[in-house]
């Protein structure tokens, strides 16, 4: 009799689990899970991305996509809150990843202060910035430093999230600037 009961409350709580839909935090870690386990369509999404950069050549975008790879894979994040009125809910993140943010800021000033190295490329008639967006040589300075990156950062994300008409949690798109922080790219 006792063997019944356990299994009764065994399939009651398996029958329960499975029908009890995704809670905000949930449909978070699944959005983030998708970068983490390298989904399909974050990696599909990534390389349309990268194969709209103009400034790099092929080598340079397999590098910068091992780059971009790399720090999916190592994205952690903790849950700190959520909070769920009506239907609308807000779910605050902290994520740690590497600092590609500060990486590149250093890029820059190393080129604007080191000039001459990357005279090869310069424009007579172009500005400092252009120089560095389209400057062969600083792209591959840039992803040789992106490559030893081994510093992390810490950003707080809120995610937003709204039920729909089949009472179900649907995450709204994300900024572009929280993007940039899942990238390690922000720099604010």
């Amino acid at each position: 009799m006792k063997k019944l009961l356990i299994l009764l409350s065994l399939v009651l709580m398996l029958v329960t689990g499975c029908g009890m839909k995704a809670t905000p935090t949930k449909k978070v870690e699944e959005f983030l899970g998708k970068y983490q386990s390298m989904d399909s369509a974050v990696l599909s999404q990534l390389d349309s991305v990268i194969s709209s950069d103009t400034s790099m050549s092929d080598d340079e975008k397999k590098e910068y996509r091992g780059l971009m790879e790399k720090q999916y894979q190592n994205l952690s994040y903790k849950i700190k809150n959520e909070e769920i009125e009506d239907d609308n809910a807000t779910v605050s993140v902290e994520i740690e990843v590497y600092d590609y943010a500060t990486s590149i800021k250093k890029s820059k000033e190393y080129y604007q202060e080191h000039i001459d190295e990357f005279s090869d490329d310069k424009k007579d008639d172009s500005t400092v910035e252009d120089d560095i967006d389209n400057s062969k040589k600083f792209i591959d300075y840039k992803i040789k430093q992106l490559k030893n990156v081994t510093a992390r950062t810490k950003y707080d994300i809120k995610f937003y999230l709204t039920k729909n008409d089949k009472d179900e949690w649907v995450l709204d798109d994300i900024t572009d600037i929280d993007r940039q922080k899942i990238h390690g790219l922000y720099e604010g």
